[in-house]
C-alpha cells in the first residue's frame, strides 16, 4: 500500500507556514526600523562630540559635515561626512560660529516609519514621529 500525504494534511502546513510568516514578518521589519533610529542616534551623538572638539580647537562650530571629516585628522568618517547613514539623511545648518543643529531625516518612509531627529549645540537629542524634528520636540533620552 502506498504511503502519501492527503490534500487536507498539505492544506494545514501550507496554513500553519503561513501563519507563522506573518507573525514573524512585521517583528524583524520593525527590529530593523528600530536599529536604524539607534544608529541615527548614535550618529548625533558622534556628531555632537566632533562638533564640540572641533569648536574647542578652533574656536567655532565647523561649516559642514564635510569639513569635519576632510580634517587632518577627521572628526568623523567620511559615511557620515558625506551625510547619510542607515537609512538617514543629516542635513547640518551652521549660520553663527558658536551655533549648529542638526536634523536626522528619513531617507525614505515605507508601511514602518522611524522617527525624525534634532540636536542643536546643547547636545539634547528631540525626536518627532511624523516631521522633521525640532528644538520643541520630545528629549531622547
Amino acid at each position: 500500500m502506498k504511503r502519501a500525504f492527503t490534500l487536507m494534511e498539505v492544506m494545514i502546513v501550507v496554513a500553519i507556514v503561513i501563519v507563522l510568516i506573518s507573525l514573524a514578518v512585521p517583528n524583524i521589519l520593525r527590529s530593523r526600523v528600530i536599529t536604524n533610529e539607534c544608529a541615527a542616534i548614535a550618529s548625533l551623538r558622534t556628531l555632537d562630540k566632533a562638533c564640540q572638539t572641533y569648536h574647542m580647537d578652533e574656536q567655532a562650530y565647523p561649516d559642514s559635515l564635510l569639513t569635519l571629516s576632510a580634517a587632518t585628522p577627521p572628526y568623523i568618517d567620511n559615511t557620515l561626512g558625506a551625510g547619510r547613514k542607515q537609512g538617514y539623511e543629516f542635513i547640518y545648518e551652521s549660520d553663527d560660529p558658536d551655533r549648529f543643529n542638526i536634523h536626522a531625516n528619513l531617507l525614505h518612509g515605507g508601511l514602518l516609519r522611524g522617527k525624525y531627529f534634532y540636536l542643536d549645540e546643547s547636545g539634547i537629542i528631540r525626536s518627532n514621529n511624523n516631521e522633521e524634528a525640532g528644538p520643541d520636540d520630545q528629549i531622547v533620552s
